[in-house]
């Protein structure tokens, strides 16, 4: 019987990327709270939608068994996200909703996995979707770079604690995709779109930015049974950025 999958926020971006990918493999339940970005799914036999917040415990227990329903739950991606910037001159409580706004669907998705695959007592994989932002923030993303430092660090002590269960947990740090979201930053200053596109894929050593399917296929190596042996680990799928100092008196 073919494997099914969990994936939040799976409706648009590289969330949807992914579902799509996985949908290769088998039956896919995308958890979203934006009814508008599922309606692409109706013609998608595979894969099936959850309508709600990924951060309620509730929401995660009904896709999981959504998802055992079309087959053996074999993986989960947490990939739900809120990009809103803030910064310590706001207050604090602001602050503190954007983080958990952004930690706890990772939190939750990442319990109520753990919960299906020790209860069916399969083995599973868990893949938390980071960012460079966790090690390199950008100025005024406080909250989200936040959020997913937590989420590596989530993803290291899930791996530890449950390891030894089957439950493998890593996780995928980006850096700039071609998602809608990115397009409409280029949009939002037509006049300068060329000359930003130009200094975002400098920060990249590879020329340019990422593609949501690159997401999609390294996130289905690290479920599969060719990365068994893979746990606890972040990832980096940013054509180098994370690896990357830019420096004024390089040649």
């Amino acid at each position: 019987m073919a494997p099914s999958y969990v994936v939040t926020g799976g409706g648009q971006g590289v969330g949807r990327a992914i579902t799509e990918r996985l949908a290769h493999e088998g039956s896919v339940v995308v958890v979203e709270i934006d009814p508008g970005a599922l309606e692409w799914t109706e013609a998608v036999p595979e894969v099936h939608a959850v309508v709600g917040s990924a951060a309620e415990l509730d929401v995660a227990r009904r896709a999981a068994r959504l998802a055992e329903e079309y087959g053996p739950l074999a993986g989960w991606v947490n990939n739900a996200a809120v990009f809103r910037d803030a910064d310590l001159s706001d207050d604090p409580e602001t602050v503190l909703d954007l983080v958990r706004t952004n930690l706890a669907p990772a939190v939750v998705g990442c319990s109520v996995a753990v919960a299906s695959f020790v209860a069916s007592k399969r083995q599973g994989s868990i893949v938390n979707v980071s960012s460079h932002q966790a090690q390199r923030p950008v100025r005024g993303a406080l909250p989200y770079a936040t959020a997913k430092a937590a989420i590596e660090g989530l993803t290291r002590a899930v791996a530890v604690d449950h390891g030894p269960q089957g439950v493998r947990c890593n996780a995928v740090a980006l850096g700039s995709i071609t998602t809608e979201r990115y397009e409409e930053f280029l949009s939002a200053d037509p006049s300068r779109a060329a000359e930003v596109e130009a200094q975002v894929a400098r920060l990249h050593p590879v020329g340019r930015v990422g593609q949501p399917a690159e997401v999609a296929d390294v996130t289905a190596f690290l479920l599969s049974s060719g990365a068994g042996f893979v746990n606890g680990a972040v990832l980096p799928v940013d054509g180098g950025r994370a690896a990357y100092g830019p420096d004024p008196e390089e040649r």
